[in-house]
């Protein structure tokens, strides 16, 4: 896993997630400002899936290896999830949807670096 990269993901998705807060709380429907957001942080997940596979491959394997593939593919799933579930609801708890996979994914990167370092 490379910690920089981590750090940006953590960092970036509860921008988004705030973002995402905030145009619920202002009553209003998913934009596209969020819906790029969400597709620029699904690139990002696929690189760090990209990496974290690689090096699987290559011969550096953490302590659960069958978890961190799992969440690996986690958190490739939940930004598309997010927004179609949020493009569907028109209202302001489509942000709101989208600002709750947002606020995953940290947790998930998180739990990915633990797994990575052999934390339990």
């Amino acid at each position: 896993m490379i910690g920089a990269l981590a750090t940006c993901l953590i960092i970036g998705a509860l921008l988004l997630a705030a973002l995402c807060v905030i145009v619920a709380i202002r009553n209003r429907p998913m934009g596209m400002v969020l819906l790029v957001g969400l597709g620029l942080l699904e690139l990002a997940l696929l690189a760090q899936a990209g990496i974290g596979i690689a090096k699987v491959i290559g011969g550096e394997h953490p302590h659960e290896t069958a978890t961190f593939i799992g969440y690996l593919a986690g958190t490739i799933l939940i930004p598309p999830v997010a927004a179609f579930w949020a493009l569907g609801e028109r209202t302001r708890w489509g942000p709101a949807v989208a600002a709750v996979g947002c606020f995953a994914i940290p947790v998930m990167v998180g739990r990915l670096l633990q797994i990575w370092q052999g934390t339990p």
